[in-house]
Parts: C-alpha cells; structure tokens; sequence
C-alpha cells in the first residue's frame, strides 16, 4: 500500500540549527563500509559468473581495530598493523561447485584499500582476518529468480529517504568529495581521513574540518600549516558553489602549535593509531549522518543487493524522493518510509509512505497521484536497484 499525505513540519532549511556530518573515505567506519561492500559485489560477480544468479550472503560485520604509528615530520613508521575482521556468511558450495569465498573476499579487501588509500599498504600495514561462515542458499529461491522471479524480503526492516538536500548537506558532502577527488590529487600531505562537520545557525554555517596530513610529505611544523592554510582557502572558495550563506571554516582545531602536536599520520588514516571502525556507524547511504532527519540505522553496505531490505529500501527511498522533487511541481521537502514484511516479495512492500511538504500555495492532494505513479514505477523496477549496486554506481556510504 502507498500513501501520500501533507507533513506538517518546518522545513530543515527554515530550521535556526542544523547540524550535518560526513566522515571521508579514509575514516575507519567508512573504510569498514568500502571493505564490505567490495567484497559484498565481488561475491555477487562471482556467483553470477558460476550460477548465473546472485547467492546468499552478507558481509556487514566487517571490524577494523586500530594499529600503533609513530608519525614524524619527514616520515614516520607504522608499528603496529591495522587489523581488519572479515565477518559474515557466504554460499561456499552449491550445486556440487565449491566458491572460494574467503579468498574472493579477501582479495576484494585489499583491492578496495588499494584504490581507496594512496599511503597504506594492505600487504605490509593490515592484517586480515576472514572469518566468513558458510550461509545456505534456497534451491527454490535460486530457481524462481532464475526464472525473473521477485526475491523474497529476508527481513521485516525498512528504509529512509528524503529529497532535496539542504545547502549545508550539499556543502558538507561536496566538501569531502572534492578534497578526496581533487586537493588531495594536487597536494599528496593531505590524506583520505577526512571529517566535515557542519553547523548552520540562521544564515551562517561553520565547517570543522578533521583532516589526517601525511608525515613523509611535512618536513617539518612551518610546511604543515602552510598546506592546512592552503585548505582552509580552497573550502572557502569552492563553497560559494553550494550556497550564498556565510562559511567560515575551521581546519584542525585540536592543533597545538607550541607543543608541535598536531594532526599527521604515517599512512593517512586515524586507524594507524587510536580510532577503530565499523560497518554502518557512519553515514547512510546518502554519504550523510543527518542528525535532524529520519534515519534508519541499517548497516547498508555489505548487505546483500538482492532481498535484504536492510539495504535495498534505504537505496530505494532516496531514489523515489528524489524523482518526486524533480519531476513534481511544489515540492519543498519529501520524505519516503518503506517497509518490508519477510518472506514478501521486495515490489510488494508492507507500507510505503510518501510524506510531502508542499510550497506556499500548493495542495498535496493534487501531488498524489504522480507521486504514487513514481513510487509503483520504482517498485515495479525494484530489480534496478540491485544491478546499480553490483555494478558499482550507487554509493552506499
């Protein structure tokens, strides 16, 4: 069943505060995340390349405990390795083929830290542990989804979205993005643990930026605060392309210059030392912790794409709202609600709710209909979701 009705709620952006989070690629729940869903798409390949369909498995549990480091300007050393558990369950037998799970997985992890990371080596600075239990597969299951069938939903959960993001959501989003995707391109002392926190208080919003500088690049104190200066310039001046409020941007506040302690690491990440991460304990799967939104607490990333609503719903909300405020007129503010029943095909979910705040002179009940028509038609294609993930171009974190 889909409902539409009329919020009654002050938009975020008319809210005084608003607080908006986004922990970078290198963090340690976001690495957790990467870790997970590498290995969760690469078992999905495998699966498909040997079967022809997608097997069970979740790898949601993935843990990262902290290493030891000793960073020092001109280069420092890792002492400890970062240890990283490799959790969740697996198809490893079916129809009389063994799948070697755990070395799928495995290289999965490495290859992502390689691609992700410039300065961490998963051969000399991780230690892996996999611990991947044996899941069973439905023949059933298998055969009908061979067939087209829709899955059936593993779980009674449900799933958040919401559209369209504020300007501080934006900046704090982009800002991380474009650091990682640019400045840390043309700079190679900046690293990928990178934490933007906004505040916007009425028209004004305050980035605190938490950014891991890399030693071997520093010479010394005088470099460090050149290129965090540097930083600094180039967040005030891309923000102006994501809104015309008042920034102002603060950059590794926790810096004592006098005691020369300040934030640089060995290989770029805070795991090296002190900060330890796990999967679905930073943002959502919109890539933002949005603390005066609705959110669902799922562990997206690692999920399985193909029946847990655990992660499919949250994917599937954001995708209906955001195509109800772009493709319907007077729309302030959407938010979708989904939820599953277990054992229920994933099209037919136990209630989805679109909750509309209309701008000044508009009438939901006038919305309802095409917003309905955007909702049934994504349930419809429900199976789009689980090849955007398998294919790599939905984020999940």
């Amino acid at each position: 069943m889909i409902y539409v009705e009329e919020l009654y709620h002050v938009p975020v952006e008319r809210q005084k505060i608003e607080i908006v989070e986004r922990k970078g690629i290198g963090h340690p729940d976001s690495l957790a995340d990467g870790i997970a869903e590498a290995m969760s798409r690469a078992l999905c390949r495998e699966y498909i390349r040997r079967f022809g369909v997608v097997l069970h498995h979740n790898t949601d549990e993935t843990q990262i405990v902290a290493g030891r480091a000793k960073p020092t300007f001109g280069g420092g050393e890792l002492i400890q390795p970062i240890y990283v558990l490799l959790v969740g369950r697996a198809t490893k037998e079916f129809e009389g083929v063994s799948v070697p799970a755990d070395r799928i997985v495995l290289k999965a992890a490495k290859d992502y830290v390689r691609s992700a990371m410039a300065n961490l080596d998963p051969e000399t600075d991780m230690i892996f542990d996999v611990r991947i239990g044996e899941g069973s597969t439905d023949l059933k299951d298998v055969f009908a989804r061979r067939k087209g069938e829709i899955p059936m939903a593993n779980d009674t959960s449900f799933g958040i979205g919401f559209a369209p993001l504020t300007d501080t959501e934006k900046l704090v989003y982009n800002v991380e993005r474009r650091i990682y995707e640019e400045f840390r391109r043309q700079e190679r002392a900046v690293g990928e643990d990178v934490k933007v926190m906004g505040l916007r208080e009425g028209d004004r919003i305050t980035l605190t930026v938490a950014c891991a500088f890399v030693d071997r690049y520093l010479n010394d104190l005088r470099e460090y605060i050149s290129v965090k200066e540097e930083l600094k310039g180039w967040i005030e001046d891309i923000a102006r392309e994501y809104t015309e409020k008042e920034v102002a941007v603060h950059v590794n506040t926790a810096d004592d210059y006098e005691r020369e302690c300040v934030y640089i690491t060995v290989t770029g990440t805070s795991a090296e030392q002190g900060d330890d991460g796990s999967v679905g304990r930073g943002n959502r799967c919109n890539g933002l912790i949005t603390p005066c939104r609705p959110m669902s607490m799922e562990a997206s990333s690692g999920k399985n794409p193909i029946n847990h609503v655990g992660k499919i719903y949250n994917i599937l909300a954001n995708l209906i709202a955001k195509d109800c405020y772009e493709n319907i007129e007077g729309i302030e503010e959407v938010y979708v609600r989904i939820l599953s029943q277990i054992g229920k095909p994933i099209n037919e979910p136990r209630a989805l709710s679109i909750q509309i705040i209309p701008k000044k002179g508009y009438e939901v009940e006038k919305m309802e209909r095409k917003a309905k028509e955007i909702a049934q038609e994504w349930l419809d294609n429900v199976l789009k979701v689980t090849d955007m993930v398998i294919e790599g171009k939905i984020s999940t974190f």
